[in-house]
């Protein structure tokens, strides 16, 4: 079967792929978006979004069990997990429905199936609903995504070890789990379980939590946890994970040789993901991979003329945001518009536990690597207003500047509602401002946001509200 004849053909309809899509067709270019499963990729489906609404449950029965400190007594409180997962799908399935909205508002002809490069300039669609259909285009982007790794030897059986993607289609939180793996996917559910009253224990290869975060933001974390009993065991690789009928048995090799076995209800594998590049036709075309993931140059081209990547299946930095802000990189391309690579030293990341966690740029360790004229100013939450009245103040906000330039080259916040404040310090690391620019805007009190001025100031020795 013969399809359409298309401008742009996007091959997966994440984030970045339905956002390609529209920015495709706003400049004027006539788009097929092909995707197998539902519009809005994992992040939207079983990714960014349903573990936030979740977390915000969690967050909310944290809050009730706090009552007799903020003054309230809350009897004969249930926290029914159950509800907390329909909500998350309920939101999910609103914000899918948006993005059809979108794409049937902007033109955009949605194929469901699952698509590969045939030949030049040729999709090839194995459509859902039986049969196949070729859409021709003049470019290509493929959108595929990731998908979770597993340790090697471990089977993941979607039970007894099982993903993210598993983890937010459990009815009922686990009894005990052992998470593998304490970057952000890690944290996030050993907040989230724990809060829930599931015994939860965190297994990290690395030296401590949060590996990729500044190591003093690592540590407010992992003090949080301590006080949460939350078990976190650093330095320590997964030697093997067995199942049983009651759960799983999970093998640990400490840092110091010794060996423990940790057994669990579950076992969640969070250590990373791997391309979906597999069985798209792209090395036939000339597209180059780089252990399956897709080798691109800054306008998202590939080797091959006509074909784009974007999103995780680039291997840059597997963000939703990312994924979406290059997404508009290849669609301008494609349309012929002057684009602007991305600066992935600017991109924030956000982790959602509690004490959240959000960053840009360099940590303090690798801009003295770099050699750069290091100036540190550092701001406690503990004396600002609006965290005193929020009864929040743990944390802090950290500035890593040039001293030479006086430029923000990293800023690593740890704290309430810390994932909110990072625009100001991203546009200023963007625009080359300088940290005096911070410190000049005015900063409306009582805020959060008072705490970036104050650690601005601290860049220079003279913060205002600390010795």
């Amino acid at each position: 079967m013969t399809g359409d004849s298309y401008d742009v053909v996007i091959i997966g309809g994440g984030p970045g792929g339905y956002v390609a899509a529209i920015r495709a067709a706003q400049l004027g270019l006539q788009v097929a978006l092909v995707e197998q499963e539902h519009l809005g990729g994992v992040c939207l489906n079983w990714g960014c979004i349903p573990t936030k609404s979740l977390l915000r449950n969690a967050e909310v029965v944290a809050l009730l069990g706090e009552g007799r400190r903020l003054g309230f007594r809350v009897d004969g409180f249930q926290a029914d997990y159950g509800a907390a997962v329909k909500r998350s799908r309920q939101v999910a399935g609103r914000l899918v429905k948006g993005v059809e909205a979108l794409m049937k508002g902007n033109g955009i002809a949605v194929v469901e199936g699952r698509g590969r490069l045939t030949a030049p300039g040729v999709v090839g669609v194995a459509l859902n609903g039986g049969g196949e259909v070729e859409l021709t285009a003049r470019h290509v982007i493929v959108a595929t995504g990731a998908r979770a790794r597993s340790v090697p030897g471990v089977a993941i059986d979607g039970e007894r070890v099982i993903t993210a993607r598993h983890a937010l289609e459990l009815q009922e939180r686990p009894a005990s789990v052992v998470i593998v793996g304490a970057g952000p996917i890690g944290a996030e559910f050993a907040y989230l379980w724990n809060v829930y009253g599931a015994q939860v224990t965190l297994v990290e290869m690395l030296p401590r939590l949060l590996p990729l975060e500044d190591e003093e933001v690592s540590a407010e974390v992992e003090r949080a946890f301590k006080r949460y009993r939350i078990r976190a065991l650093t330095s320590a690789r997964v030697a093997g994970v067995e199942t049983t009928d009651e759960g799983v048995r999970v093998r640990v090799q400490k840092a110091d040789g010794a060996e423990e076995t940790l057994e669990a209800e579950k076992t969640l594998i969070a250590i990373g993901v791997q391309p979906n590049s597999e069985g798209l036709g792209l090395e036939a075309l000339g597209v180059v991979t780089e252990r399956g993931w897709v080798q691109v140059d800054g306008r998202m081209r590939t080797a091959a003329p006509g074909v784009y990547a974007i999103g995780d299946v680039t291997g840059r930095l597997a963000l939703a945001h990312v994924a979406s802000a290059q997404g508009i990189v290849a669609a301008e391309d494609i349309a012929g518009l002057e684009t602007h690579p991305l600066d992935y030293d600017a991109i924030p990341r956000c982790t959602y536990c509690k004490p959240q966690v959000a960053s840009m740029g360099l940590s303090e360790a690798q801009a003295r690597q770099q050699g750069y004229d290091v100036r540190v100013g550092r701001f406690p939450f503990l004396p600002n207003a609006k965290a005193l009245a929020l009864g929040e103040n743990e944390g802090f906000v950290k500035l890593v500047a040039d001293g030479a330039t006086r430029r923000l080259l990293g800023a690593h916040l740890v704290g309430p509602e810390v994932t909110e404040l990072l625009p100001e310090l991203v546009l200023a690391r963007s625009a080359g401002l300088s940290v005096e620019a911070i410190v000049r805007a005015v900063h409306a009190h009582p805020t959060l946001s008072e705490a970036l001025a104050e650690a601005a100031h601290g860049v220079f020795g003279r913060a205002i509200h600390m010795v």
